[in-house]
């Protein structure tokens, strides 16, 4: 059985509480970029005590780059071979960058045909209550309740039992895990959601009791996923996932005056994907962080994650925040607007910077990312060969 909280060693429940919060200085988040040990994350990350780098926050909301992060490792002097799982890693998350801006609203439905129809488009309550049964997922979910943030593997085991034991479509739990993700990036939840749920890849992702046990330190032997990979498939709906609701949360944004902008100065746009505090940090420029209630009410976010996004805001010196639309702005300005380009934010007017891209010599779309990794990872050993 899973130790609950209050059973935990002394020296466990500080590891817990630790967790909890998530840094938001900016010399604090660079800092922890030099802390990773890409060694140990190899080996480890998989574990619910391994050696993660929690920066995916900090990705997500723009604070730091994927090319940030692999010079860093690069200065550091780690190597394409010691450091590979980790870039590998990175590059799934550019993978699925790029497949958004090639795929557009397509990555919002299925982009392969389900194996079976799903029973519904809504989520189990039991998960929403962090009481599937399974007792390490509930844990998890109860901590991600408190710190906005869930270890992968686990996201992994979450949406392989709503979808695929309890045969909900991906749509509605995802909505839900992305409403409460500190790190919510709409191409990386979606299309995570999808390759568990088989809609990405055409083949399903099941874990049962025993895998649980292993990476998440559990002991347990009484839940509905207590057996043969070969019986998971053909169990029946387990009664702690039949009673299913609709999940319609609102996102909260605080009330806002229209930012005072100085005509002769371009005014640079930040949204909640874009908060890096060195971008054209030197411009004499407005600088207002959007945050459009139409954008909020298509993909709600808690409170918790508004807070962060406002907390990481503070980086960024002079900066004005605005809760309003793009259109309130641009009637009263007429002066050039700038902005990076992102797929959730192509409408924007004016200039756009190029995104980010770890990988930007590599153009042409890749509908599954192992072939796209090949091309990463020979571009990794190329720029090796040149340092030397």
């Amino acid at each position: 059985m899973f130790p609950s909280e209050n059973n935990l060693p002394e020296q466990n429940l500080e590891k817990i509480n630790s967790m909890e919060g998530f840094v938001t200085s900016y010399e604090e988040i660079l800092d922890l970029v030099e802390k990773i040990d890409p060694v140990k994350y190899g080996t480890s990350r998989n574990y619910i005590d391994g050696a993660v780098t929690r920066l995916s926050p900090y990705i997500s909301r723009g604070v730091i780059s994927l090319p940030e992060i692999k010079n860093s490792l690069s200065q550091r002097g780690f190597t394409v071979h010691n450091a590979s799982k980790l870039l590998q890693e990175l590059s799934w998350r550019e993978f699925y960058q790029r497949s958004w801006f090639y795929l557009k609203e397509a990555i919002f439905a299925d982009l392969k045909p389900a194996e079976e129809l799903p029973l519904h488009y809504k989520i189990q309550r039991s998960v929403i209550d962090a009481n599937t049964g399974v007792e390490a997922i509930d844990q998890q979910i109860e901590e991600l309740y408190q710190t906005g943030y869930m270890h992968n593997h686990v996201r992994m085991y979450v949406a392989s039992v709503c979808c695929n034991i309890g045969r909900a479509h991906w749509s509605g739990p995802a909505r839900w895990l992305y409403y409460h993700l500190l790190d919510g990036d709409l191409a990386s939840n979606c299309l995570s959601w999808q390759w568990v749920a088989g809609t990405f890849n055409g083949k399903k992702y099941y874990a049962n009791q025993d895998n649980i046990n292993n990476y998440l330190r559990s002991s347990q032997k009484n839940s509905f996923l207590n057996c043969s990979y070969e019986e998971l498939p053909a169990i029946d709906l387990p009664e702690a996932l039949q009673d299913i609701v609709d999940f319609t949360p609102e996102t909260s944004l605080p009330v806002t005056p229209l930012p005072a902008l100085d005509p002769a100065k371009p005014l640079l746009l930040y949204n909640s994907y874009n908060l890096h505090p060195q971008w054209r940090k030197d411009q004499d420029a407005n600088r207002v962080l959007l945050l459009e209630p139409s954008h909020f009410n298509d993909f709600p976010v808690s409170e918790k994650v508004v807070n962060f996004i406002l907390d990481l805001s503070k980086n960024i010196d002079g900066l004005q925040i605005y809760v309003g639309e793009i259109k309130d702005i641009r009637a009263g300005f007429k002066g050039e607007i700038i902005s990076i380009e992102h797929p959730a934010f192509m409408y924007y007017p004016g200039t756009k910077d190029p995104y980010p891209w770890m990988f930007p010599m590599i153009k042409s779309y890749s509908p599954s990312f192992f072939p796209f990794w090949k091309k990463c990872e020979k571009q990794l050993y190329k720029e090796s060969l040149q340092s030397k």
